[in-house]
């Protein structure tokens, strides 16, 4: 028995592999052309894949803080008073802190009015923006802090003119190491300990802390908190949060500025997620133009091919086989560059990532998102053109120069 033939006149099928094979041919004709617009197609889904990488990346190392330095930190301190003049908090606020229900730790830090320098020898006035504080021995559990170099105050260096000095201060005053002396209140202290930066609490990063006993003994410190640290239990930091003003300071709950320092945190996470929206529009009109390149790509094409598609034609390909293999050009020409923006985006949010510190996050859905951005606007930059050469008359368009 032998196989049924088609009847005579009927055009033959293309199979996928066919269509790939056509299509792929069409392209390996021009591959400069075929590279310079896939480019821009990779360009945009780069820049995409890019932002959303980095945004990502970013929110995960926030996270990772966060769950490090924790979210149940409140702290108070004083605020203005009814006729706009400083207030103060009371000496014992941070005593009736600490015994409010769902408090886990308390402690405080006090503004001291002096400055501290690397020698005795520069002029007073220069602060370069170091602020002395008093200290209280409990702030690094409360505070979440740890050192760098050395260690934190104790019992009986917090009577002496003993000072541990934050990240920051400690590189403006040139000091890598405990041991050291600085020109402190116009005397002479010696740094026991360098902190860690903390990003929960920056204002520490840029002091000098002394102990509580000595800045009241030697800098005129008078024992009032200007800011006190709270840990609440984490379910509890909202009712904590609510009564901390009016056990700070009873007798002028308004004059008492209460904060959650990882709001600060959020906030600014917020703000990079709106930035990272433009970058996302900006990113969306390179991948236009990357669109145009292939519509136009495809269109010369056309023109160019014009006694190829006139041969096909004469040679039985149908109007519907025509578009077919001009619409797979322009999907595979999209998807070559959408494959190559993927990885290009990948790897610029990697290497800015590691660059960075941070964890290295590219979500999956940017990566699918990014590819089928690219089959669409292959077959709609491809469309007319297809269209466009399905339409060729045989004959006309063989007899075409």
């Amino acid at each position: 028995m032998t196989a049924e033939r088609p009847p005579r006149g009927t055009p033959a099928r293309l199979g996928p592999g066919d269509v790939l094979r056509v299509g792929a041919a069409g392209l390996r004709s021009r591959p400069a052309r075929v590279f310079l617009s896939a480019l821009g197609i990779a360009i945009g889904i780069a820049a995409m894949i890019g932002v959303v990488g980095i945004s990502a990346s970013s929110r995960a190392q926030l996270q990772t803080t966060l769950d490090r330095l924790g979210t149940d930190l409140l702290t108070a301190g004083p605020g203005r008073s009814f006729f706009g003049d400083d207030s103060r908090l009371p000496a014992e606020s941070v005593g009736m802190v600490a015994r409010m229900p769902d408090v886990e730790s308390a402690s405080a830090t006090g503004k001291v009015d002096a400055n501290v320098y690397r020698n005795d020898r520069i002029p007073e006035g220069q602060s370069g923006g170091i602020s002395v504080l008093a200290a209280r021995l409990d702030l690094p559990r409360t505070a979440g802090l740890t050192m760098a170099a050395g260690t934190w105050l104790n019992a009986g260096t917090a009577k002496y003119p003993a000072v541990v000095l934050g990240s920051e201060t400690a590189g403006r005053l040139g000091v890598a190491a405990p041991g050291v002396q600085v020109w402190l209140g116009s005397q002479w202290f010696t740094v026991v300990g360098v902190l860690d930066p903390n990003e929960l609490v920056p204002e520490l990063d840029s002091a000098a802390l002394v102990g509580w006993d000595a800045a009241a003994d030697r800098l005129g410190f008078d024992g009032r908190p200007t800011t006190v640290y709270t840990r609440a239990r984490d379910e509890a930091v909202a009712e904590v949060r609510d009564r901390l003003a009016a056990t700070a300071n009873p007798q002028a709950p308004n004059e008492v500025e209460v904060s959650r320092p990882s709001d600060a945190l959020a906030a600014r996470n917020a703000a990079d997620r709106t930035f990272t929206a433009l970058l996302l529009g900006l990113g969306g009109v390179a991948l236009l133009v990357g669109g145009v390149g292939v519509a136009n790509t495809m269109v010369i094409s056309v023109l160019e091919r014009r006694a190829e598609i006139g041969l096909r034609r004469s040679l039985g390909a149908t109007r519907g086989q025509i578009r077919l293999q001009f619409l797979t050009e322009s999907q595979l020409l999209a998807a070559f560059g959408g494959a190559g923006g993927v990885v290009l985006g990948a790897a610029v949010t990697a290497v800015f990532a590691v660059s960075q510190d941070w964890p290295v996050v590219v979500p999956v859905w940017a990566m699918a998102g990014g590819l089928l951005a690219t089959l669409v606007i292959g077959g709609a930059a491809g469309l007319y053109p297809a269209v466009r050469a399905a339409r060729l008359a045989p004959a006309e368009a063989i007899a075409a120069p």
